[in-house]
């Protein structure tokens, strides 16, 4: 963690002043920089076109007249011109080796410029401005330590040139909100000081970010972090933020922020039309502040001065609505309706759950299922994933990963598995080892809110706080179980002591309480040991003792240790009573399976006595001979009873007709006995009809859900591969059955110069990829010469052009132009965030000789092809 500051940051005693103003940042840098008509050369060479960072350097000018056109309205807030400037995004225009420099002088720049504009009454604050890369790390395309190190590098010039506080901003995915927030503590432990740290996250039309976090997740992954301000900006309007700035104000801890575009934009001749007008952004976000309690407003995309010279006036008789806001100093503080929770990428859970305990599934242990060590064993990722995925259907509310494995290389093997769960499955995880390296190689894969499990004294105290290092670095929740130098505690007397040893332990180092979870240890009960027949009742006791001591602090258990040895369907109803028993003593989380507790009231009552006798130790002797022993009692009861009965989680694959099976496989990512099912329909029916019929059937509700929310970025991809490996596997039954070329046509994509973001068209290839197409990729900033030379080549069926920016339009409409000089007349798909279904059918569809079509997403483009290729094979496409 970076020291403190020595001085308080002015920008915090001007945020947190009794008087509490609004502070209003500037408005849209890109969209002012557009205004200046600037050339290729304005920009150090056509190469360089389009890197708006690289004119801090070719015309600080320009730069530091947007900054202008804001102060002089009134702005207090103003944003440095290195939104794109880490080495990974700079090195798109070979400029990584300048990215310190340029964000140095880009903040300089400011920095010269807001102190032009400051007086004591009113104080003018430069915000180093980091943007997202164009790359997300949690679908793999980055690693988090090299993210973590860009940033720390940005930073580190944003401070040296002056920034009065670091803003991550437009963040797309919160694994990269966790690389940013590390690089950032990193440049301010070298520099030796501290800067207030504010995180501005994107919200996409659909109500989450572009890799599917929701409000919740969002505030639940951040609440541990040092952050002094979390708020919105970017994508959409003021009033599509609304319900997302509700959820901060009764939720966040943070001081919020709300800067949105002048809503979303129209595309005119290939600029950018914004239709909230100065007054009508003025009146929605004088909803926010006065009545949820927005303290920072600006603007993003389509917002000039005219625009922050509105906020500015309103603003001045405006008073935030009061809610609890933490400080510096006081890491306690959170709004009255936050909840202790963890996180998954998508949303959280609670650990607090109505009518119920936490449940922790606990099949995917190496350390006690010989099933998930033969995964292991075979590299067999998809069957780990689909055990991950039985358990959400078993309602489990978290998932404990372990894979120590002797002979395994488990750092290795945690990256692999964690990086495929967090796209695969919607709950949190509990990552499970001894060792904290392993811990730490999930952490940086995983951008949910974890739990570690666990940490102990049994090596000493560097161990048990280097775990807890991890937890504050990370922001997740910590296991303690009990155990010291002395070895695991046996006695309530000895577990309470470990527990508040720690307890003491880790508030003195900065974890709050509620991220504890305690763990007394479930010892067996069932070996016949003389020393062992204690355990249960001393556990049970150490729970209501720790819930009464610690009351913030939580209880866990891994439940089944304590039946360990005993028939499957004894240790069902051992656990059960065992876990219900615990439950009333105060426990509130366990880890378990859940298809293998059952309701008491499907446990005898004669049973339960059995059981609650052998937990308690209740045997009877006479004399020295014991006459009636429960473990003996029990194993008797349920002698010769098949533990089958065990509850399942409902119909499997296996019980669908084989059609339904495939199609299921396919919506839900399901790669496990994939190969089986395919064998199983090819003995009835061609292998292009399984594709044309089953396949892509299932592709199509993938394709529904997705563009009705329904579905994450993530999952789509996990389908389409899905797809590929079942396209794979009938290629040779292809070949050999039906002797063609299986192509279903040729598709070129390419994001258009000047642009360097490729999510999008990533997407398109490994949609069109997998479902039967073949797909001529390019890549970025590809000039109108490289995309006509490449279509001469390769006589794609179809052309698409992808671009985020505003001035990327331009450029596709001008490459249109192009290729009717070059004669080329195949449809053209146009797809992208700032395009419009009116810029694209109005004013793109004139200037080409072709079909122009709008790519509203990736599965635009496959129904587009699929209906083209359909109508051009019976002469009906004109």
């Amino acid at each position: 963690m970076a020291p403190s500051a020595d001085v308080a940051s002015a920008f915090l005693q001007r945020l947190h002043s009794p008087e509490r103003p609004v502070l209003v940042f500037d408005g849209g840098t890109g969209t002012s920089l557009q205004r200046h008509d600037l050339t290729a050369g304005d920009f150090g060479g056509p190469e360089l076109e389009g890197c708006n960072e690289h004119l801090v350097f070719t015309r600080p000018d320009v730069v530091q007249a947007v900054h202008r056109s804001f102060l002089a309205v009134g702005c207090d807030v103003i944003e440095t011109n290195t939104f794109g400037a880490t080495p990974l995004v700079l090195g798109e225009y070979g400029l990584a080796h300048q990215a310190y420099a340029i964000n140095k002088r880009g903040a300089e720049l400011a920095a010269e410029t807001a102190a032009e504009f400051s007086r004591e009454e009113k104080p003018r604050f430069v915000a180093g401005s980091i943007g997202p890369t164009t790359k997300l790390p949690t679908l793999g395309q980055v690693d988090f330590d090299r993210l973590r190190a860009d940033f720390a590098l940005q930073a580190r010039g944003l401070m040296d040139g002056g920034a009065d506080l670091l803003l991550l901003e437009t963040c797309q995915d919160v694994l990269q909100i966790k690389a940013g927030l590390q690089g950032l503590e990193e440049a301010m432990a070298a520099v030796g000081r501290r800067l207030p740290v504010m995180v501005s996250v994107t919200m996409e039309t659909t109500g989450t970010m572009l890799v599917g976090a929701d409000a919740a997740a969002v505030v639940t992954i951040l609440e541990p972090f040092p952050v002094d301000v979390l708020g919105l900006n970017c994508a959409t309007g003021p009033d599509l933020m609304k319900p997302h700035v509700r959820y901060f104000s009764e939720q966040s801890p943070f001081v919020i922020s709300c800067i949105p575009n002048a809503g979303l934009p129209e595309n005119v001749g290939g600029v950018a039309h914004y239709r909230l007008t100065p007054m009508e952004m003025r009146m929605a976000l004088h909803h926010f502040v006065e009545d949820l309690g927005v303290q920072i407003i600006g603007g993003c995309c389509g917002t000039t001065p005219a625009h922050i010279e509105a906020l500015v006036q309103h603003c001045q008789h405006l008073q935030p609505a009061p809610r609890p806001v933490r400080q510096r100093g006081n890491n306690g503080t959170s709004p009255s309706g936050y909840q202790p929770a963890a996180a998954s990428i998508y949303t959280n859970t609670t650990y607090h759950q109505d009518n119920s305990f936490l449940i922790i599934g606990e099949r995917l242990n190496a350390s006690g299922s010989r099933k998930v060590r033969e995964l292991l064993n075979q590299d067999d990722w998809d069957g780990l994933v689909s055990i991950a995925r039985q358990q959400v259907n078993e309602n489990a509310h978290l998932l404990d990963v372990n894979v120590d494995f002797v002979g395994r290389d488990g750092v290795s093997d945690m990256k692999a598995l964690v990086q495929r769960l967090v796209t695969n499955v919607n709950l949190p995880l509990m990552l499970d080892s001894t060792e904290w390296q392993k811990m730490e190689a999930g952490l940086k894969v995983a951008g949910g809110k974890c739990i570690l499990n666990s940490t102990n004294y049994e090596d000493g105290e560097p161990r048990f706080y280097k775990v807890l290092e991890l937890a504050q670095r990370f922001g997740a929740g910590v296991v303690v179980g009990a155990i010291d130098e002395e070895g695991m505690a046996r006695t309530a007397e000895k577990k309470l002591a470990i527990a508040q040893r720690a307890y003491r332990d880790a508030l003195t180092y900065g974890l709050p309480p509620r991220e504890l979870f305690f763990d007394p240890l479930a010892l067996p009960i069932s070996t016949g040991v003389e020393e062992d027949r204690r355990n249960g009742a001393a556990t049970l006791e150490a729970i209501g003792r720790i819930r009464q001591q610690m009351p913030e602090a939580h209880v866990v258990l891994g439940i089944s240790n304590v039946s360990f040895g005993l028939s499957p369907a004894t240790r069902m109803a051992l656990n059960s009573v065992f876990l219900h028993d615990c439950c009333s003593a105060g426990l509130d989380a366990a880890i378990v399976s859940p298809i293998k507790i059952l309701p008491l009231n499907k446990i005898s009552q004669e049973q339960q006595n059995v059981c609650r006798d052998l937990i308690h130790d209740r045997r009877r002797f006479s004399g020295d001979v014991c006459t009636y022993d429960p473990l003996t009692a029990l194993t008797e009861m349920f002698a010769g009873v098949s533990g089958q009965a065990a509850r399942t989680p409902g119909p499997s694959l296996a019980d669908l007709p084989v059609e339904e099976r495939l199609k299921q496989h396919i919506i839900d990512g399901e790669r496990l006995n994939l190969e089986d099912s395919l064998q199983l329909a090819l003995q009835t029916t061609p292998p292009l009809e399984i594709v044309n019929r089953f396949l892509l059937d299932g592709m199509k509700v993938v394709g529904t859900l997705f563009g009705s929310g329904q579905m994450q970025l993530p999952f789509v991809l996990q389908s389409a591969q899905t797809m590929k490996a079942a396209v794979a596997y009938l290629e040779p039954h292809m070949e050999k059955t039906d002797g063609q070329n299986q192509s279903r046509g040729k598709v070129l994509i390419a994001t258009v110069k000047g642009d360097v973001h490729d999510i999008g068209k990533n997407l398109v290839d490994i949609i069109l990829t997998n479902n039967g197409y073949e797909v001529i990729n390019l890549g970025i900033k590809q000039d109108v010469t490289a995309i006509i030379h490449a279509h001469q080549e390769h006589q794609a069926d179809c052309i698409c052009m992808s671009g985020l920016l505003v001035k990327s339009t331009a450029f596709m409409k001008d490459n249109l132009a192009a290729f009717n000089d070059a004669g080329i007349q195949v449809p053209v798909i146009l797809g992208g965030a700032a395009l419009t279904p009116r810029f694209v059918h109005r004013d793109c569809r004139a200037v080409y000789q072709g079909q122009v079509i709008y790519g509203k997403d990736a599965f635009t483009d496959l129904r587009f092809m699929d209906a083209y290729l359909k109508a051009r094979a019976a002469h009906r496409w004109d």
